[in-house]
């Protein structure tokens, strides 16, 4: 069960975290990843990481808001493996603040990587996905716990991850008759590199009590870990989910039962 033997994949944002533990995932079911980040070497630690396990990946520099450099990427992986079969939308970027504190620059950074760049990727794979024999594919979207509830101090980061949750309910119903399938994930808080840096620089000295606090947010006792969401990731990529399209996945630690 959830084979991806065969299957060329595109994770973007996966030279770390949880863009890291999917690439690694896909590539120990079978696929050919392509590991692009706007961090070249993350890629390539990613992709060392695959490769001495025996799978196969491959290391490519993205800047998710350059509509040109997608779709050279997305070539290239059409002119080596003859298709594109997934890609997981991944990357993003936080930003915390209220309506009040949030500024016209912050307003379009993120919703400038978080919403155009997953726009533009979703527009060149559907393309290409639409294009190639036999016709269609997946798409992962990385949503958020903030598309579906307010999160506080969180007000333009759950404003992009909702527009996230629509965009992926909109394109799988569009394109429903063409074989192409798109789900998103909403995690609650995770474990990742980004949290440890976060903390050491808002909380010096007090690392230790924040991340328990941050921990105790879900009612499980602990964040996720980035192989538990991609683990979540394998599914809807598989064949194994061939008759889930629209949806949108919480993995929270049992956050939303309460």
């Amino acid at each position: 069960m959830f084979s991806l033997e065969g299957k060329s994949a595109l994770v973007t944002g996966s030279g770390s975290g949880i863009g890291r533990a999917i690439a690694q995932a896909y590539a120990n079911q079978g696929a050919t990843v392509w590991v692009a980040d706007i961090n070249l070497e993350g890629a390539e630690e990613t992709v060392a990481l695959i490769t001495e396990t025996g799978a196969k990946a491959h290391a490519v520099t993205l800047n998710i808001t350059d509509a040109a450099a997608i779709d050279t990427v997305i070539q290239t992986i059409v002119d080596e493996a003859g298709s594109l079969d997934i890609l997981v939308n991944n990357a993003g970027i936080s930003h915390i603040g209220t309506v009040l504190e949030t500024t016209e620059d912050d307003w379009d950074r993120i919703m400038e990587v978080n919403c155009k760049g997953l726009f533009f990727c979703s527009k060149a794979a559907v393309k290409q996905m639409l294009n190639q024999e036999p016709k269609g594919g997946v798409i992962v979207n990385m949503a958020s716990l903030g598309s579906l509830l307010a999160v506080y101090d969180r007000f333009l980061y759950c404003a992009s991850k909702g527009a996230v949750l629509q965009m992926t309910k909109c394109l799988a119903l569009d394109h429903v008759k063409d074989n192409i399938r798109c789900n998103c994930i909403c995690p609650a808080r995770v474990h990742t590199p980004f949290v440890d840096g976060y903390l050491e620089k808002n909380y010096p000295g007090q690392e230790k009590e924040m991340f328990e606090k941050l921990s105790e947010y879900q009612p499980i006792g602990r964040m996720g870990k980035p192989e538990e969401i991609a683990a979540l990731a394998v599914y809807l990529a598989s064949d194994e989910a061939a008759f889930v399209t629209g949806s949108a996945y919480n993995i929270d630690g049992g956050v939303l039962a309460i």
